[in-house]
């Protein structure tokens, strides 16, 4: 049986980052939806993540031989980085092993921090694999993401910042990968208060921990598929594992829309950028899985977003909001008539972005032309104000990822 992580052992973690970690904020969220519910601002944390919290302490607790030897990792990038920044911190060479899909900016991040990054294989628990045969080769000392006790008590420091910054907070909600950070949130906030209610989230296409606390035990999942890479774990960890089924109140999930819409509320709302991962406990509260209540702290847990993937949540986001648009609809081919059909959107208030008119399509009539239109608008009902217009006006419609 594994003996849950101590108070004691979360102060001490405390006592070892003073200096090291940034206190990181607690600020409301704006959203008017979520009235007196905080967030955690982990994505403003050194190395952008609450990772360098549990990494820290682990690589802190090695021997001077331990150090000498070096440390390994396996990470899709936020504990790479936490483990590359305290591996320097603390004069040990890190190797990380990071899946080959692992987003470039957390790439470079890692090697900017002094580690060597290898790439390869589809997933952590891949890299993981063999971040595993490289320390039995090395003699390295493994760094688990989350599967140990002293990561585990690292992240537990983020419960003492928030009840001190919030003594009041009745219900903590954080995201869950391996377990890591939620079980070190659960170990010491029930410690200090056991009527807190800690809540886990967890992305819908990589929810191993429903089926494992209905199991009792970890259990793996057959595949995952989530833009919300940093909490992309086959199989709950067994530390955490233990921690979760014993303090944690409920595990819910969310899908790959109401991340969407999380972040980009949380870009809007409160200027922050969140990764997609980060973002979960938020779209949780946000889409309802959670019933948003007074003195609610979410945890924000990163901010290690790729430019590139960002534009293109902020367009997914845009769209699950309902305030981008994608359509087709057919028109006849005359002269003037996708004229028309700009004059009709233009007048109810759209403003389109993009305009794409074939005649090639095997499926249209002679006689007609496809025109696939993305427009801007200011929400979902202004969306089906116009969709309801363009079918009044006897245009055959159709709309891309909506039920409009």
């Amino acid at each position: 049986m594994i003996e849950l992580v101590s108070l004691e052992e979360v102060r001490e973690a405390a006592a070892a980052l003073r200096g090291v970690v940034r206190r990181t904020p607690l600020e409301p969220a704006r959203d008017p939806v979520l009235s007196g519910v905080h967030l955690k601002c982990e994505n403003l944390q050194r190395a952008g993540s609450f990772k360098i919290r549990g990494a820290y302490m682990r690589v802190s607790r090695l021997t001077p031989e331990e150090k000498r030897r070096g440390v390994v990792a396996a990470s899709a990038g936020n504990h790479a980085q936490g483990v590359a920044l305290a591996a320097a911190t603390l004069g040990a060479h890190a190797t990380v092993f990071m899946p080959e899909a692992a987003p470039l900016p957390k790439v470079a991040a890692t090697k900017g921090y002094g580690a060597e990054v290898v790439l390869g294989g589809g997933s952590v628990d891949e890299a993981l694999v063999e971040a595993r045969r490289f320390a039995e080769r090395t003699g390295a000392t493994l760094i688990h993401p989350f599967d140990h006790r002293d990561i585990v008590a690292g992240q537990g420091t983020i419960a003492l910042e928030i009840l001190d910054q919030l003594p009041e907070t009745a219900t903590i909600v954080a995201s869950v990968g391996g377990g890591g950070l939620v079980a070190g949130i659960a170990a010491a906030a029930k410690q200090l208060r056991p009527d807190i209610r800690i809540v886990g989230v967890q992305a819908e296409g990589a929810a191993a921990y429903p089926d494992s606390l209905a199991a009792g035990r970890p259990v793996r999942l057959d595949k995952m598929q989530t833009i919300a890479d940093g909490v992309a774990v086959g199989r709950p960890g067994d530390v955490p594992f233990a921690h979760v089924k014993d303090l944690v109140d409920e595990v819910v999930t969310v899908t790959e829309e109401d991340i969407g819409r999380a972040l980009l509320s949380l870009l809007e709302r409160n200027k922050l950028v969140v990764e997609p991962a980060g973002a979960v406990a938020y779209a949780a509260l946000l889409a309802g899985s959670i019933a948003p209540e007074r003195h609610t702290v979410a945890v924000v847990s990163g901010g290690n977003i790729d430019p590139l993937l960002l534009m293109r949540l902020i367009e997914h986001g845009l769209a699950a909001s309902g305030r981008y648009l994608r359509c087709n609809l057919r028109c006849p081919d005359r002269p003037g008539a996708l004229a028309s059909v700009l004059e009709l959107v233009g007048s109810r208030g759209g403003n389109i972005v993009d305009v794409y008119h074939q005649r090639s399509d095997p499926r249209l009539s002679v006689g007609e032309v496809s025109v696939d239109l993305s427009i801007e608008t200011r929400g979902s009902e202004h969306a089906a104000e116009i969709v309801a217009a363009l079918r009044d006006a006897q245009y055959f419609l159709t709309v891309s990822g909506s039920s409009i």
